[in-house]
């Protein structure tokens, strides 16, 4: 995508249109450079995990939550494994995150199944889900 970046652009217009939100993942390393912000139409930054954890990272992570807010993006952090680093990304403004503290990479089957025990879901899925494994 990034060797030509004018069609890249365009496809990811092309999808926004269609309704597609676009996230810009690993933000703050490689290819994921603060240039790329103003250029590709995206909705969500996914904050690399490297600045989670270290003497000094809390400002980096506080700084792209900040950026990320005021371009009006989401922020999600990736690779929460404490408590502690949930708590203190929501208290920086980043109450979005994935990452083994909210759980492991899981097959399709199992997915299902913490979806339907862990989280309070709407009313149709559970229905849909009931008849599908009744199936």
């Amino acid at each position: 995508m990034m060797l030509d970046s004018d069609v890249a652009v365009a496809r990811l217009k092309d999808l926004k249109e269609l309704g597609v939100r676009i996230a810009m993942d690993d933000f703050g390393t490689g290819y994921s450079s603060l240039s790329y912000l103003s250029r590709f139409p995206v909705d969500i930054l996914k904050m690399d995990r490297s600045f989670l954890s270290g003497d000094g990272e809390s400002a980096l992570a506080a700084a792209i939550i900040a950026i990320g807010d005021r371009l009006g993006l989401e922020v999600v952090a990736e690779g929460i494994e404490r408590e502690e680093q949930s708590h203190s990304l929501r208290e920086l403004g980043c109450p979005l995150g994935q990452g083994f503290l909210f759980a492991k990479p899981m097959t399709e089957d199992a997915l299902l199944q913490y979806l339907l025990e862990e989280v309070v879901p709407p009313a149709g899925l559970v229905a849909a889900a009931a008849q599908s494994n009744a199936a």
